[in-house]
């Protein structure tokens, strides 16, 4: 079992009423793709391709899943429209098994070192204060001992949101004055969390994409100073992104890929939202794992991405 255990059925609620919105907007585009058909002909697939398409899976992936049933009607000869929602659920949860090949329902703390470091990456607005926040509030439940790093030291209103997510979720926060150098902040978080034993450390970092040679090098610099103190630090670089925003979040993606190295993916919002399928589009195009998504405003609302329940749910 994981460090946030089982995928029980409370979870699987979550899951389906967060992404209801998506459902219901993929199942009635699908619906009318199939219309007066009983097999899969080159319209069907035509009109699934838009499907996948304006349901903001992106183009490059949605053509991936496109020529996957296209061999498949080839292999098979004849494919009846019925059997079209098990094929697709099938393709992309091998698409998404690409490059989420691990099982997050299992994940946990690695046992060889402490405290486990995730840099936390994104532009503002996004939901990457609350997404710290309810990690914080996961680690804790699951009876981590957790740091807050507050480096995104360029609005003030960053630092604060932090501390209140600190002191809610009753963990301490590492801060500095505005405007000071974010390696810093870094450096001392680190430097306080080894010395009291922690498990997790959460580091915020500025979203400032619009200067990206500044931001690479901040980003460069906050690594290279956390290894001083823990030499295989960060664990993880998670990058937040906003899943009603669709294909604006790939490109913030694509961007961010540019600037530093992402090693997972967190992709907020999906509750409010018809955008679902951006998860597929941009886990298959940046080849990089979404480790978390957030489901609702609750505390428990973000969850570890289980492919399958996820590709159970949206279809």
């Amino acid at each position: 079992m994981g460090i946030f255990g089982l995928f029980n059925k409370k979870k699987k609620e979550t899951l389906d009423q967060g992404l209801e919105q998506t459902k219901q907007s993929v199942f009635s585009k699908l619906s009318r793709a199939v219309a007066g058909k009983s097999k899969v002909d080159d319209e069907v697939l035509d009109n699934l391709e838009e499907v996948l398409i304006t349901s903001d899976v992106g183009v490059e992936s949605t053509l991936k899943i496109i020529h996957c049933i296209e061999d498949r009607v080839a292999r098979d000869k004849y494919v009846s429209t019925t059997e079209l929602n098990i094929i697709l659920k099938e393709e992309i949860a091998g698409l998404l098994a690409e490059n989420n090949n691990e099982d997050n329902s299992n994940w946990d703390l690695p046992a060889d070192h402490s405290p486990y470091v995730i840099l936390v990456v994104g532009v503002n607005g996004v939901g990457k204060t609350t997404t710290i926040g309810k990690l914080a509030y996961q680690f804790k439940q699951a009876g981590k001992k957790v740091y807050l790093g507050a480096a995104d030291t360029f609005r003030a209103a960053a630092v604060e949101q932090i501390q209140i997510w600190g002191d809610r979720v009753g963990v301490p926060v590492i801060k500095q004055q505005m405007g000071s150098d974010p390696a810093s902040v870094a450096f001392d978080t680190l430097q306080s969390a080894k010395a009291n034993g922690a498990d997790v450390v959460l580091i915020d970092t500025a979203g400032r994409l619009h200067n990206k040679v500044g931001l690479m090098n901040e980003l460069k610099k906050i690594k290279d100073v956390m290894k001083k103190i823990v030499p295989n630090a960060p664990d993880e670089v998670l990058l937040v992104l906003d899943g009603s925003t669709g294909q604006n979040a790939f490109e913030q993606a694509k961007q961010f890929s540019s600037v530093t190295q992402i090693t997972s993916l967190a992709i907020t919002k999906l509750d409010g939202t018809a955008k679902g399928g951006v998860v597929i589009g941009i886990s298959d195009q940046l080849k990089v794992p979404v480790k978390y998504i957030g489901l609702g405003e609750k505390m428990e609302d973000l969850q570890l991405f289980n492919k399958k329940e996820f590709v159970d749910s949206l279809f």
